[in-house]
């Protein structure tokens, strides 16, 4: 699995002109599933998004979690992380996971965040999304539950 942290100050999605979720302040998380992952990836990634600590602590410091500040988590699924564009013009996505089981793994990593006490919003799989945030810093990481980078 491979996400996109983004410590933001707030975040929302919408779909055909509605929002379907919003947060405050938190992290927004761009979620891809690739084909061979499994439930260990969803739980490396899980303890990472909540234990990562990148919010600032009295002095400034990056030394505190979402979990540690209170904050929520906006997940939206993004197969295009698992986008390879090293050949041609147009990405290839084989490596991404078939939709079922990106939603499947999708809906465990927000329901695993969930059993931690962390307040969740989300997108809807497969839709077409409009997503905003205030990225605080800017602050962001990439997590890969292969540890490819």
């Amino acid at each position: 699995m491979r996400a996109v942290l983004q410590r933001v100050s707030e975040a929302a999605v919408v779909v055909d002109e509605q929002t379907v979720g919003a947060i405050g302040r938190g992290l927004l998380v761009l979620l891809g599933v690739g084909r061979e992952d499994d439930e260990s990836d969803v739980r490396y990634l899980v303890r990472k998004t909540a234990g990562l600590r990148i919010f600032e602590d009295e002095q400034g410091r990056m030394n505190r979690s979402v979990s540690d500040i209170g904050g929520a988590v906006l997940v939206v699924s993004q197969f295009t992380l698992y986008g390879d564009c090293r050949k041609g013009r147009r990405p290839g996505f084989s490596d991404a996971a078939p939709p079922q089981r990106a939603d499947c793994l999708y809906r465990h990593y927000v329901t695993q965040l969930q059993a931690l006490g962390l307040t969740v919003a989300t997108g809807v799989f497969q839709a077409d999304m409009k997503v905003s945030l205030v990225n605080d810093g800017p602050v962001t990481f990439l997590l890969d539950s292969k540890r490819e980078f």
